[in-house]
């Protein structure tokens, strides 16, 4: 039996979170998504996912502290984080991947691109 792997995905934006959703799911993954952060961290205890998808531009809470309180969870401590997100300046990649992003995708993107960036991180069976 090959793992159903689940991925987390928190953007604001309800139109991009359903699309990405949309994507994921098609490529063959269990996903659970919130609009923000705040939400998502209400809900984490309960959660189990093998990888998250974060927007960085959101209110309240940004992707970065996001990413901080995710992984100051001992579970999720070491759970890969790809940053989805439409700051594309190599500067702000520079910078999520200084703050401790896995991988970055910026917007637009392909579900080949997507794929790609997942399989990265979670199995390819």
């Amino acid at each position: 039996m090959t793992k159903k792997y689940h991925l987390l995905v928190v953007e604001d934006d309800a139109d991009s979170r359903e699309t990405l959703t949309y994507m994921i799911e098609s490529l063959g993954y269990q996903v659970t998504a919130f609009g923000s952060g705040k939400e998502t961290l209400k809900a984490i205890e309960s959660l189990e996912f093998d990888l998250a998808l974060l927007d960085i531009m959101m209110p309240e809470m940004n992707g970065y502290e996001l990413m901080e309180a995710i992984r100051a969870i001992p579970k999720f401590s070491s759970t890969p984080i790809i940053f989805v997100t439409a700051k594309d300046q190599d500067s702000e990649v520079i910078e999520g991947y200084q703050e401790g992003a896995d991988y970055y995708i910026t917007k637009p993107f392909t579900s080949k691109q997507l794929d790609y960036g997942i399989k990265l991180f979670i199995g390819q069976d």
